[in-house]
């Protein structure tokens, strides 16, 4: 059992690893400064996902509005797959496929940055949440696995985690939530240094 407990960090640790390997420093820093300037624009993160990806969006959404390791105005994000009046409304009333679509198409302005989270890359809600989002001009962010690169093809920014194993992808992704959110607030908020 001590084996598997250990392994399982190994694993963890592995594909974070590749993943710094395979050069994506430099877009995480792009992306926060993408984000960093849609907030000083007034325009705001929209976030969604679903199952442990739903609770990714949440919880870096709530990073944003509330704080992350800087005290700090809160920032615009919301992640759409909180509302479950909304959510069951439409997945009643049209399908399921389309609750992201459709708010998206209620909630979001131009300028707006959304940050599609999918480990399989094949969620037809996500999915189709893009296609919304290409319509409507607004900067795409997708974070995915191994097997999501037809997904991540659709967006300005992508993010695949070198991986097929949903715990590890999703382990990596809520990494790299943190660090564009620890980013973005460096950038927004830095505190300027004595000399």
């Amino acid at each position: 059992m001590k084996d598997k407990i250990i392994r399982s960090f190994e694993e963890s640790i592995q594909v974070k690893q590749k993943f710094i390997d395979d050069k994506n420093i430099d877009k995480i820093f792009e992306v926060a400064k993408v984000i960093a300037n849609a907030f000083n624009e007034g325009a705001k993160l929209i976030l969604f996902g679903n199952g442990g990806s739903s609770t990714d969006a949440s919880h870096i959404a709530a990073e944003f509005v509330n704080k992350f390791k800087r005290e700090r105005p809160g920032l615009p994000a919301i992640a759409l797959n909180t509302d479950m009046a909304v959510i069951t409304a439409i997945a009643n009333d049209y399908d399921y496929s389309e609750i992201f679509a459709k708010q998206l198409k209620a909630l979001a302005q131009e300028g707006d940055i959304i940050f599609a989270i999918s480990t399989s890359g094949n969620s037809p809600n996500v999915l189709k949440a893009m296609e919304v989002a290409k319509k409507k001009k607004l900067i795409t962010i997708a974070l995915t696995g191994i097997k999501g690169e037809k997904f991540a093809s659709k967006a300005n920014y992508s993010f695949i985690v070198p991986s097929d194993n949903t715990p590890r992808i999703q382990e990596t992704h809520i990494t790299i939530g943190h660090v564009i959110c620890q980013m973005v607030e460096e950038i927004l908020f830095e505190i300027p240094r004595k000399k």
